[in-house]
């Protein structure tokens, strides 16, 4: 997960980045909001944290300009503002969490897990004209919607997210099922069997002796 961090207080910057690295996120640290702002632009990123009073462009500016380009990407204001008025403004802008200065560094990384796990739930994979939302279990397809098995939907979630990839069974069982009961390969096949039946066209090649590969023509 890449993380962009704007803050202008050097010693703050250097903690809060080492301590993000050691949690095992990917950060790029800046103090000026303008050449935050350009690599928001140049680059894609997982969640933003902002400070509010930085030079050139302020972090309100910042959220307020990417909102209204349609950037949706997660960010959390760690500001030292602290009055009602901020803490709304902020909101008012579409920030999804607000951390006032001094803060706790757990707390920041709970409220970033929180924020990954609600944006997750609200992912959708689009692919080939259709839309697969893999916490919801669902599949919509020319406005209909197919429900599916909670397990379908993390099997055909791992072939979405390794496409053009051979996987095993084994492969499969390893990622899908952690702790559970391991599943046999005939119950892997019965899966994909059931997955294949939802769509109009064929999207898993069996590859004889290796397992299977999920296609998007």
């Amino acid at each position: 997960m890449k993380i962009l961090l704007l803050e202008d207080d050097v010693i703050l910057q250097d903690i809060l980045e080492e301590f993000l690295l050691e949690a095992g996120y990917d950060v790029e640290s800046f103090y000026d909001g303008e050449k935050a702002l350009d690599a928001i632009g140049a680059k894609s990123y997982d969640m933003l944290l902002l400070d509010v009073n930085v030079p050139n462009i302020d972090g309100f500016e910042i959220l307020s300009y990417l909102r209204d380009i349609g950037n949706t990407t997660p960010a959390i204001y760690i500001t030292s503002l602290a009055s009602i008025d901020d803490l709304k403004k902020g909101f008012d802008l579409g920030a999804d969490d607000y951390l006032k200065k001094p803060f706790d560094l757990e707390e920041l990384n709970a409220r970033i897990e929180r924020i990954i796990k609600v944006h997750r739930l609200q992912e959708e994979i689009e692919f080939d004209g259709l839309k697969f939302i893999p916490k919801a279990h669902q599949i919509i397809m020319d406005d209909k919607v197919i429900d599916m098995r909670q397990k379908e939907a993390q099997v055909l979630e791992y072939f979405v997210r390794n496409t053009g990839k051979i996987i095993s069974c084994d492969e499969i069982i390893e990622n899908v099922w952690d702790d559970e009961s391991v599943p046999t390969h005939a119950t892997i096949r019965t899966y994909i069997k059931n997955l294949r039946k939802m769509f109009t066209k064929d999207y898993f090649d069996n590859i004889k002796g290796e397992g299977y590969r999920f296609n998007i023509v």
